[in-house]
């Protein structure tokens, strides 16, 4: 989906803004997700992704960090002064003080890579349902 579309929609599926800066991991998350019924816009740096937070006003964020990159942590910081949108974070670190800093700095949730995708999207529907009480049918 481009920007324009996302910005132009009714709304009438959920919108999760993806940011990383592989392009092989945008694409395949654009397509997992776009298969399970979510409108998705991806972008493939930080600043975009601050910037398209306020204009899309998207459901959820997935993003991508190096952590402990001090710009992943400041946009982090960023995004949770800016919006209560949920902010998931994919990361191939599996440190615990990692854990601990990201959610420090405004994470709701913290998946390491590599992930399967069908309990990763599980993750990603329960999340939805909790912050915007909607039920959605697994597909476990």
């Amino acid at each position: 989906m481009t920007i324009n579309e996302a910005l132009s929609d009714a709304k009438e599926r959920q919108c999760i803004l993806v940011m990383d800066n592989n392009q092989d991991m945008l694409m395949l998350l654009n397509r997992t997700l776009e298969l399970e019924g979510f409108d998705t816009v991806v972008v493939a740096d930080y600043d975009e992704a601050v910037s398209l937070l306020e204009k899309l006003d998207p459901d959820l964020v997935i993003m991508d960090t190096y952590l402990p990159d001090v710009i992943s942590l400041r946009t982090l910081d960023i995004m949770r002064e800016r919006s209560d949108v949920p902010i998931v974070v994919i990361t191939s670190d599996n440190e615990v003080e990692t854990l601990r800093t990201v959610f420090a700095h405004g994470a709701d949730d913290y998946i390491r890579k590599p992930f399967a995708i069908r309990p990763f999207i599980a993750r990603i529907k329960a999340k939805l349902r909790r912050y915007q009480g909607k039920v959605l049918e697994p597909s476990l």
